[in-house]
């Protein structure tokens, strides 16, 4: 009886591990094609903007980006200015 029980457990075992090895497989093979097809249409069915229209929009964001750090950094040195005058008079 115990011989039968190994040999159940070692089939069912070996079902068990075929069927993982086999769903990780196709699970690879789903995200190697949805790579693929993800590329296709990024490639075919995506429409662009314009390289001249994309530097314009760069350099945009780019100005907007020192004008908004150039606005914080005036920002913080009145309230350190302000802090410091308040704080001098303790």
């Amino acid at each position: 009886m115990q011989i039968k029980k190994n040999w159940c457990e070692k089939l069912i075992l070996s079902v068990v591990e075929g069927s993982l090895s086999t769903r990780a497989k196709f699970e690879k093979m789903n995200l190697i094609n949805y790579i693929k097809d993800s590329f296709e249409e990024l490639r075919n069915k995506v429409s662009w903007i314009s390289w001249e229209e994309a530097q314009k929009s760069t350099v945009v964001v780019a100005g907007f980006t020192i004008l908004f750090a150039l606005m914080v950094f005036a920002v913080d040195k009145v309230f350190q200015t302000v802090l410091t005058e308040y704080f001098k008079l303790f």
